[in-house]
């Protein structure tokens, strides 16, 4: 079972005491499939937000892995309807990923996310280990999409953002059922690619697209 956390501005409020009030929120969606992009989104939620709490309409707010699509499509919805939240979405392709590895790729797209906002955030609440190429001060959170509201925006952003782009290459290249798995290795999505070999958004790098070394003795 998830583990609760009762206050997902503590992180927030800390940097605000010390003076700090531009706070990005950063995560990515999308490092583990076999094809498709890798999305990040960074978000600044209104320092009023802080301190008041969240508005009614992003109750239930979360990590978005934790949200059905429904309930990720309202909120996206509302992050991205009004002026209020500053945010910017940045994506790293198939291709690249190949060339760089999926790591830098990830980072690549984070930063790519930070350079969009204007001004540039103060500081970063990324989820998970730290990126040491980030190019602002972060503080890393293990488990900060469900720790911190700041990062569960841009979960929900960079997840709904990678889910769309997968249902456009559905139609696109329909016998790999993007739709239903968006790139992840399902069982049905290897036994398409056992079928009909990869598309152009397959990482070839990934097993098990990756050439297998030949084994000289």
């Amino acid at each position: 079972m998830a583990a609760k956390f009762d206050d997902r501005f503590e992180f927030e409020r800390v940097l605000s005491a010390q003076g700090v009030r531009r706070i990005a929120g950063v995560d990515e969606a999308g490092r583990g499939p076999l094809a498709g992009p890798v999305v990040a989104a960074a978000a600044v939620l209104p320092a009023r937000w802080v301190e008041a709490g969240l508005p009614r309409e992003l109750e239930g707010l979360n990590d978005s892995k934790q949200l059905t699509p429904l309930q990720r499509e309202v909120f996206f919805a509302f992050l991205t309807g009004g002026s209020e939240v500053e945010y910017a979405v940045a994506q790293i392709d198939a291709g690249q990923i190949d060339e760089i590895n999926i790591l830098r790729a990830t980072h690549q797209a984070m930063n790519a996310a930070l350079a969009g906002l204007n001004p540039q955030p103060q500081h970063a609440l990324v989820d998970g280990r730290p990126v040491k190429t980030l190019r602002v001060p972060q503080t890393a959170i293990i488990q900060g999409d469900a720790r911190s509201y700041s990062i569960a925006a841009a979960s929900v952003l960079a997840k709904v953002t990678r889910d769309r782009l997968m249902l456009e290459f559905d139609r696109r290249w329909p016998v790999y059922g993007f739709a239903g798995h968006k790139g992840y290795g399902t069982a049905r999505h290897l036994a398409a690619l056992a079928a009909h070999g990869p598309c152009p958004i397959h990482r070839k790098s990934f097993a098990p697209m990756k050439p297998k070394e030949v084994e000289l003795f």
